[in-house]
């Protein structure tokens, strides 16, 4: 599959918390670094993750903000 979305960072999943209709996501894209997503747990279910896994984020955003 093909993204227009550049920022992709490969890693493993380490927790999923399931919820009533969403779950959280952890993914380690390096040692001590952790990407959390919120998705449908239609979508934990369809994409097949599971603790272990290997999962890549995509991240797309027009804008992002930071604050020191």
């Amino acid at each position: 599959m093909k993204l227009s979305a550049r920022n992709q960072l490969v890693g493993k999943v380490v927790e999923i918390k399931e919820g009533a209709v969403n779950a959280t996501v952890k993914i380690e894209i390096a040692k001590d670094l952790v990407i959390v997503s919120t998705i449908s747990l239609d979508a934990v279910k369809e994409l097949g993750l599971t603790v272990g896994s290997e999962a890549t984020a995509v991240i797309k955003a027009t804008s992002v903000m930071v604050m020191a």
